[in-house]
């Protein structure tokens, strides 16, 4: 979900100006604007590659190869918390963009426009479908803390 709109960032950092005009391109063309696009598509993907921690192992024993803390259990409250109020933050911050089309943007070609609206609507999907695993993470673990107690 977070890859293809990561990926038109990257093109425009390698000045590629992904459905921008030549006047609109300009101001990404700085270095401040190159390292900002460059550091928000990789916080992008390694917060989502963090979200396959809810489904994989790594989410319940720490990597062994992780100094100091390598085999340790995960406590499952540390992590449905940031979880949860990471999925709430997703889901709020990319609420707008089925409406995207709607927003005039003059600093873009009509077909640069259409493009970047397709590749970022899979984005409207991260925070909730980040609610649906870390929901189900709460739910293994706490099925399993049951069990535990019980036996």
């Amino acid at each position: 979900m977070v890859l293809p709109s990561g990926l038109w960032r990257i093109a425009m950092v390698f000045g590629y100006p992904s459905g921008h005009t030549e006047a609109g391109f300009e101001s990404f063309e700085t270095f401040g604007a190159k390292m900002w696009m460059l550091a928000l598509s990789v916080l992008s993907e390694l917060v989502a590659v963090l979200t396959v921690g809810l489904v994989r192992p790594w989410g319940e024993v720490v990597p062994r190869w992780i100094p100091f803390i390598g085999g340790r259990r995960v406590r499952p409250m540390a992590v449905v918390v940031p979880a949860a109020l990471g999925s709430l933050v997703l889901t709020l911050l990319w609420a707008n963009v089925p409406w995207w089309w709607t927003y005039p943007n003059e600093d873009m070609t009509s077909t640069g426009h259409l493009v970047v609206g397709i590749l970022y609507q899979p984005l409207i999907l991260w925070g909730p479908l980040t609610a649906a695993v870390t929901f189900s993470y709460y739910r293994r673990h706490r099925a399993a803390r049951r069990r535990g107690q019980a036996a």
